[in-house]
C-alpha cells in the first residue's frame, strides 16, 4: 500500500483514473473520518481526471499510535508536505464537508507562503466557516436527529427483531438513522457508504479552532473557487454564502433537492456543476512530476 514518506507520520493515499490525466486532490470529511465513504460515487470524475485521495492523520489507514493532539494546523502541515511529494501542482482541490474547510484553512496558509498555492478549488457543502455557523449547524442537526420521524423509525427498528435476525442489516439501518439529519430525504442514506469517525481526532481538531471566523482571512485566497451547497443541508446556507462573498474569485451553486450529501442525493446536478467549473478553469500547464502509480 502507498504511504507518504515526507509527512511527520506516514499517510495512506490512493489514486483512481487514467494516468496522465489532470489530477484532483480530494479531501474527505470528518474530521476523523477516512476517504472510503466518498466512494464509489466520487469516482464519477475518474473518467477524465486522476483522483488522489488520502486518509488524514489519525483516521482510516493513516491511524497512528501517537496520542498527541491532532489540530487543524497538523492537517494543514501534512498537506503542505503531501502536495509536492505526490507531484500535485498545479494544485486542484476538491474538498467535501470538513475537507472543504480544510481546503480553505490550507489555502489561507498557502497564500502566506506556507505551501503550494491552490490553482482552483471545489468546495462541496463545506463545514461552517465560523464558530457561530457551526453552533447553528449543531443545533439544527440535533433537532433533526431528535425529531418525531426519526424517533419513530428508531422505535420500529428496536421492535423489529432485526438485530437478532440479521445483524449486518441491523447495523446498516442504525448507521442510516445516525446520519438521517444530514439528508433531505432519509431513504437516500441507504446509498451512503458507512463510515466511522475517530472521536479523539474530531474533538481535537474542532477544539484547536476555538472561536474561529475565516471571513477576513479568505479575502487573501484569490484562486477560482466553486462553492456547492445543498439547500436542505443542516449547515446553514449563510456559511457558504459568506465564504463565497469573502473569496475574491468564487461563485456559489445551490442544489435544491439535496442535504449535506449531494454526491448521493443529487449526483447528476453536482457532477455537472463540477465539470463545468473544471472545464472553465482548465489548467494550461501539466504537472511536471506525476506521482507514483497507485491502485
Amino acid at each position: 500500500m502507498p504511504f507518504t514518506t515526507t509527512t511527520a507520520v506516514p499517510l495512506y493515499w490512493i489514486s483512481y483514473g487514467p494516468a496522465g490525466a489532470p489530477r484532483l486532490l480530494v479531501l474527505h470529511g470528518g474530521p476523523g473520518a477516512s476517504h472510503d465513504y466518498l466512494l464509489p460515487q466520487m469516482l464519477e470524475l475518474a473518467d477524465r481526471y486522476q483522483l488522489v485521495f488520502y486518509d488524514q492523520r489519525g483516521s482510516g489507514q493513516s491511524r497512528t499510535p501517537d496520542q498527541s493532539p491532532v489540530t487543524w494546523r497538523t492537517h494543514v502541515d501534512d498537506l503542505a508536505q503531501l502536495i509536492p511529494e505526490l507531484g500535485l501542482e498545479p494544485l486542484s482541490i476538491v474538498g467535501y464537508s470538513w475537507g472543504g474547510l480544510l481546503a480553505l484553512l490550507y489555502a489561507i496558509e498557502a497564500y502566506k507562503g506556507a505551501g503550494p498555492r491552490p490553482a482552483r478549488m471545489v468546495l462541496i457543502d463545506p463545514a461552517p466557516i465560523s464558530r457561530t455557523t457551526r453552533d447553528a449547524f449543531e443545533a439544527e442537526f440535533a433537532r433533526r436527529q431528535s425529531s418525531e420521524a426519526v424517533a419513530k423509525l428508531r422505535d420500529e427498528l428496536a421492535a423489529s427483531g432485526l438485530r437478532e435476525k440479521n445483524h449486518d442489516a441491523y447495523r446498516q439501518r442504525m448507521f442510516e438513522l445516525s446520519v438521517a439529519g444530514y439528508f433531505g430525504r432519509l431513504e437516500r442514506a441507504r446509498a451512503l457508504t458507512p463510515f466511522r469517525v475517530i472521536g479523539r481526532i474530531q474533538k481535537s481538531v474542532w477544539s484547536s479552532l476555538g472561536d474561529y471566523d475565516l471571513r477576513a482571512a479568505l479575502a487573501t485566497v484569490k484562486c477560482p473557487t466553486l462553492v456547492i451547497h445543498g439547500r436542505q443541508d443542516p449547515i446553514p446556507l449563510e456559511s457558504s454564502e459568506a465564504a463565497t462573498q469573502a473569496l475574491p474569485n468564487a461563485r456559489l451553486v445551490v442544489i435544491d433537492e439535496s442535504g449535506h450529501v449531494p454526491y448521493v442525493e443529487a449526483p447528476d446536478v453536482l457532477f455537472a456543476a463540477i465539470r463545468r467549473f473544471l472545464d472553465e478553469t482548465a489548467l494550461l500547464s501539466p504537472s511536471s512530476s506525476p506521482p507514483p502509480e497507485a491502485t
